[in-house]
This record gives C-alpha cells, structure tokens and sequence, in this order.
C-alpha cells in the first residue's frame, strides 16, 4: 500500500492507521482559500491638541470670546448696582433727622437729588443685566455653535457698555459723593470737625478713581483696538487658508 502522502487526491486515516482513499465527490472540493489580506491601516484622526487649536483658529472663537466678554461685563453690573443702590435705599430711609435742625435746605436737596440719581443709574444698569445676562449664559452654556448669532451680545453690544460705564464710572463716582453728602447731613448738627474730615478724605479719593477709570479706559480702548486689529488679521489669515484650500481642490 502506498504512502498517504503520495495519494493525487484527498484521503483519509482510519483509527486503526490504516489508510483509505475516498472516492466521493468530496475529492472535488478544492482546498480553502487563504483569509483576504487586512485592509490598509486608515489615516489616524488629529490629536485633540491640533483639533482644539484649529477651532481656536476657526471665526467662531471670535464670537465666543466676545460672548463671554460681555457676560462677565454684565456680571460684575449686576453684583456692583445690586449692593450700591441698596445701600442708598438704605442709607435715605434709615437717616435720622433732629428737630429743629440746623441742616440748610438746599443740603437736602443736595442729597435727595443725589440719592434718586444714584439709584437710577444702578437701577437702569440692573435693569439691562437682567434682561440680557440670561440668554447670553443660556447660550454660553449650551457651547453650540451655531446657536451663537441668537446671543444679543452682538446687537445689544451698545446697551452692554452703556450698563458696564453706569455702574462702574458714574455709579461709583455717585455713591462717593452720597458717602460725603450724608456725613455733612448727619453731623451738621453735631461737629463741623467730622464733617469737614470726611470731605477731606471723599475729594483725594475722587480724584484718585477719576484718574484711575480714565487711566484705565484708555487702556482698555489701546487694546480693543490692538484687539480689532489682531482679529482682521486672523480673519484674513483664515480667507487665505480657505482660498488655498479651494484652489487646491479646483486643481486636483
């Protein structure tokens, strides 16, 4: 008998090692192909550092940066005209006034007019944080993109620096001179020593904050217009990269 090694077709071994040929169609089946090869590895995605800096690069960083600019502007509105017209509130109902006074007339209407400004301005100030402090942090917080044009922070821009210069500028500047107008009603009858002081101290003060708030809004024009400057050239540097990109693909 020979080998099974030199049979032409399939065979088989028994259990006893003896070996038979089979002679059914299954000689016919040919032997199994071989697996198909893996297909080539795909590119790999860009890592997150390039992904987020690429969005960084992107137009809507703009928009976003401008968005929580204006939040935190309308934050800090809020808090500062909350605490300082309640406190004139406070300051006028609570003062306490001796009868007969020496206190002349027109040093109440001094303050009366004082206090009512100062109130409106916070006021008005509360007012325009109120309104639109909630959508802008409704859509800040959603970090939708395409969401970001139904933000009022673009349209109402106007109203936004008119809410941030009335409570920081001329709320603040108002509530010191309200500080120096109410020593001089409530110690007019007591000692002109401790109303003069606080005077004293309340005008270096003034002058200080003045110098400071236009020190400090020059500054801030200096760099929204550095800023203004900075964002064309990103701007134009994205048109470049776009136009790249679209003169690539018409080549190809």
């Amino acid at each position: 008998m020979r080998s099974s090694n030199n049979f032409p077709y399939p065979s088989h071994i028994l259990g006893n090692g003896t070996t038979y040929t089979c002679c059914c169609t299954c000689s016919q089946i040919p032997p199994p192909s071989l697996p198909p090869p893996p297909p080539p590895s795909q590119p790999q995605p860009a890592s997150f550092s390039q992904t987020e800096t690429d969005e960084q690069d992107g137009p809507e960083n703009l928009s976003w940066r401008r968005l929580h600019m204006s939040r935190a502007k309308l934050k800090a509105t809020a808090t500062t005209s909350e605490l300082l017209s309640g406190f004139a509130m406070v300051a006028m109902v609570e003062l306490q006034i001796n009868e007969p006074t020496a206190v002349p007339e027109w040093l109440f209407v001094m303050f009366a007019v004082c206090t009512t400004f100062l109130v409106s301005v916070h006021i008005f100030a509360l007012m325009i944080s109120t309104y639109l402090l909630p959508n802008i942090e409704a859509i800040s917080k959603l970090q939708v993109s395409r969401l970001i044009t139904e933000s009022p922070h673009e349209r109402m821009r106007g109203f936004i620096e008119l809410a941030w210069a009335f409570s920081t500028i001329l709320g603040l500047f108002l509530f010191l001179v309200e500080v120096a107008i109410l020593c001089w009603v409530k110690f007019w009858d007591y000692s002109f020593t401790a109303a003069t002081a606080s005077t004293v101290i309340v005008i270096p003060v003034l002058i200080v904050f003045v110098a400071f708030a236009v020190h400090f809004y020059h500054s801030l024009v200096v760099y929204k217009c550095e800023s203004v400057v900075s964002d064309m050239k990103d701007l134009e540097s994205i048109k470049r990269h776009l136009d790249n990109v679209t003169i690539g693909q018409t080549n190809v």
